[in-house]
């Protein structure tokens, strides 16, 4: 048990790990051939923030662990919206940009819509079982590329789209190195996290679906965690939710269509109560842009952000004890 927990929190320090050298060793290649830094940005970056929780679904999806696959992105989601946001509002009030209220929120919103559509195939009579199929994730990955296309115009309209801090171009040898070293990474830290996290489960006798949607939807956004609160202790607020709406986005369109089209991912119902509680979070940030001041998630509102949190933990457990019984 001790042993599992240990090499539970090795396996996220080796996933992050992983997924920052591959990102370095990636960025610094596509550089060395004029590769332009909107780019590396929209593609390679983009890619290593959302890599943790690829990597984990992927190697869940290949052995066959569905409950976590989808308990980690909707509780990626269900943290990065209503943890992530609490703690780095409450530290300093978030400020966000108009394009995040009126296009990216929604956006988020519009996923998980289309997702309890694909899931409830039974309640919807559109089948006999719930289940999102290869082609419903591949319809999930047509929307993330539409999204990818969306970021890059609107990038390139911006005047900020210039990074502040340019991409460093390393020697090739050291550039190789990173990137074996950071695929290594990945996979054994994707390994270790889903086998130990699911003897974690078998030994509390607690189902998959709630390691899913707690230990491991909070590991995987520790990247995320870092950069909100960071930002927001340096007073530099007005990406923090873009960022983490964007993650939600990946999360959703990327992270879940691959999964579905490495195996199709069984849906059982009682997930509708997640998605909704993610989709709530949703509505909660938008409607907070307008009260209080205008674009700017204020620290009462991310105090009520935090207190759903922990009463939806609360819930999770209860559930979790009523189905167990």
């Amino acid at each position: 048990m001790i042993l599992s927990f240990f090499l539970l929190i090795v396996g996220f320090f080796v996933l992050i790990k992983g997924a920052d050298l591959l990102v370095t060793g990636a960025s610094s290649l596509a550089k060395r051939y004029n590769v332009p830094e909107l780019a590396i940005g929209l593609t390679i970056v983009a890619f290593g923030t959302s890599a943790p929780e690829m990597v984990v679904n992927g190697v869940a999806s290949y052995e066959g662990h569905t409950d976590v696959v989808l308990g980690n992105v909707v509780g990626s989601n269900i943290f990065n919206t209503f943890f992530i946001l609490g703690i780095a509002g409450v530290v300093y009030p978030l400020s966000v940009q108009r394009s995040t209220v009126f296009k990216e929120i929604p956006y988020a919103l519009f996923g998980g819509l289309l997702i309890l559509f694909f899931a409830n195939d039974v309640l919807l009579n559109m089948g006999d079982q719930n289940i999102i199929t290869v082609v419903e994730g591949a319809i999930l990955f047509v929307f993330f590329l539409l999204f990818l296309v969306y970021v890059f115009f609107s990038m390139k309209k911006s005047q900020d789209s210039q990074s502040d801090e340019e991409t460093k171009v390393i020697a090739m040898p050291k550039t190789i190195l990173f990137m074996l070293l950071g695929l290594f990474g990945l996979t054994v830290g994707g390994k270790l996290v889903v086998s130990n996290a699911i003897d974690i489960a078998r030994y509390l006798q607690v189902s998959e679906q709630l390691i899913g949607l707690t230990i491991m939807a909070a590991g995987t956004s520790l990247p995320e965690l870092a950069t909100s609160v960071v930002a927001a202790t340096q007073k530099k607020s007005d990406l923090a939710v873009g960022n983490i709406v964007g993650s939600n986005i990946f999360n959703m369109f990327f992270v879940l269509s691959i999964s579905a089209m490495i195996n199709p991912i069984p849906y059982p119902t009682i997930f509708n109560v997640d998605m909704i509680t993610f989709m709530a979070g949703t509505v909660i940030l938008f409607i907070a842009m307008f009260t209080g001041e205008k674009k700017i998630l204020d620290r009462w509102e991310a105090l009520i952000l935090l207190m759903f949190f922990v009463f939806y933990n609360m819930y999770l457990v209860y559930r979790d004890h009523l189905i167990g019984a």
